[in-house]
């Protein structure tokens, strides 16, 4: 069983910056793909940012590009997600997920492992 922790999350004015953080507790990060994905009140949880064991390839849904970054350093057995420009529409719990393959993916469902979340609250 791989048990996720993820750190970083906290209350932000709009157009700040947060640097979530996660990192499997026991197992080595570089087995696995890795995502983000968020779920705001009320709302069915959602992709955020997904990238492959090896870093080189990345994925985000539309509404982050340009103001999230994924990266992962394996050395350090911790992935992150620099989130900038920061709009309330952000506010959400943000959960960590690995998954053991080598491509990343957008699906939730193709992932095995998760965090227990950590909240990112923007305000006005």
């Amino acid at each position: 069983q791989v048990q996720l922790v993820e750190s970083g999350g906290g209350l932000v004015q709009a157009g700040g910056s947060l640097r979530l953080s996660c990192s499997p507790s026991g197992r080595t990060l570089s087995t696995y793909a890795m995502g983000w994905f968020r779920q705001a009140p009320g709302k069915e949880r959602e992709f955020v940012a997904a990238i492959s064991r090896s870093g080189g390839e990345t994925y985000y849904t539309d509404s982050v590009k340009g103001r999230f970054t994924i990266s992962r350093n394996n050395a350090k057995n911790t992935v992150y997600l620099q989130m900038n420009s920061l709009k309330p529409e952000d506010t959400a719990v943000y959960y960590c997920a690995a998954r053991s393959a080598v491509i990343a993916n957008m699906n939730e469902r193709q992932y095995d492992y998760w965090g227990q979340g950590t909240q990112v609250t923007v305000s006005s």
